[in-house]
C-alpha cells in the first residue's frame, strides 16, 4: 500500500491560480481606495483653502482703517494693500503661485503647499455719495494633485465683495 502525503502538481497549480485571482482582486480594490483618497484630497485642500483665504480677507478687511491699492474706485489690480492699526498688509501672488501676506510680522502663504492660487484681481467698488468702501475679490484655487480618471486638477472660482467698517 503505497503512503502518498502532499500535494500533486495539478492540485499546486490550482491552487496558485485562485491565490492569484484574490491577490489580484485585492490590488485592484487597493489602488482604487487610494485614487478615491487623492481625489478627495485634492478637493478638501482648494475647499479649506478658499475658506480660510476667505476668512483671511474678511477679517482684515473689516479691522482695516483705509485701502491703499486699488488706488481710486473703479481701479483692478492683483494686489490688495489695506492699513490696519497703522500696518501695511499687502495680500499678492508671488511666483510660486502662493497667495501672500505681507505684513510687519513678515511674509506668510495663506494656501496650503496642496494648492496654488492664480487669477488674483481686486476692485475698489463704491457708491455714489462715496460713503462705503467696497472691494471686489477674484481668485482661483487650483489642487497641486492631479485626479485620476478625469481629465485635469481639482479647481474652484471664488469671488466675495467686502467693506470696510465704519468707524
Amino acid at each position: 500500500m503505497k503512503n502518498n502525503k502532499g500535494f500533486t502538481i495539478v492540485e499546486l497549480i490550482l491552487y496558485m491560480g485562485i491565490l492569484s485571482v484574490l491577490l489580484s482582486t485585492l490590488v485592484f480594490i487597493f489602488v482604487t481606495a487610494l485614487d478615491v483618497q487623492l481625489e478627495s484630497e485634492a478637493g478638501s485642500s482648494v475647499a479649506r483653502d478658499g475658506t480660510y483665504i476667505l476668512a483671511k480677507l474678511s477679517y482684515d478687511i473689516h479691522r482695516a482703517g483705509s485701502i491703499t491699492t486699488p488706488p481710486s474706485l473703479g481701479a483692478e489690480t492683483s494686489s490688495l494693500k489695506i492699513v490696519v492699526g497703522g500696518v501695511d498688509y499687502t495680500y499678492s501672488l508671488d511666483g510660486s503661485e502662493n497667495l501672500t501676506l505681507n505684513n510687519n510680522l513678515g511674509t506668510n502663504n495663506l494656501n496650503s503647499y496642496d494648492s496654488k492660487v492664480s487669477g488674483l484681481l481686486v476692485k475698489r467698488l463704491g457708491n455714489a455719495g462715496g460713503i462705503e468702501d467696497t472691494l471686489k475679490i477674484n481668485f482661483t484655487i487650483t489642487s497641486r494633485t492631479k485626479r485620476t480618471g478625469t481629465a485635469g486638477y481639482e479647481a474652484k472660482d471664488f469671488e466675495t465683495n467686502l467693506s470696510l467698517r465704519r468707524q
